[in-house]
């Protein structure tokens, strides 16, 4: 059972802070047979582990977002450039891929 974590910052030792966590009975086996492999002395490293890969995820997240807004703003520009594609002719270029994919 996991009682309580410690979570470090940054891999510093600076401050150390116990929290207590309610996991599911699933959350739960799954924390204890990382601990059971030995690649984790406890379930506190298992939690740490896992947050830190959060908060990549969450970091990718927004770099993706950021990129995908870059490149939103870059095609706005374009259309406004006169860049763009008529609608209509992208229309037609989408029912002509969809006729050759039948």
């Amino acid at each position: 059972m996991l009682d309580s974590i410690k979570i470090i910052g940054l891999g510093l030792e600076a401050a150390l802070v116990t929290m207590n966590v309610s996991l599911t009975p699933e959350l739960e086996k799954f924390v204890n047979d990382k601990v059971k492999t030995g690649l984790y002395n406890s379930a506190s490293e298992v939690v740490r582990e896992s947050l830190r890969l959060l908060r990549r995820q969450d970091e990718l997240e927004t770099l993706q977002l950021d990129e995908l807004r870059r490149e939103i703003r870059s095609g706005i520009e374009q259309m406004d450039a006169g860049e763009g594609v008529p609608i209509d002719a992208v229309r037609e270029r989408i029912k002509h891929r969809r006729s050759k994919g039948r």
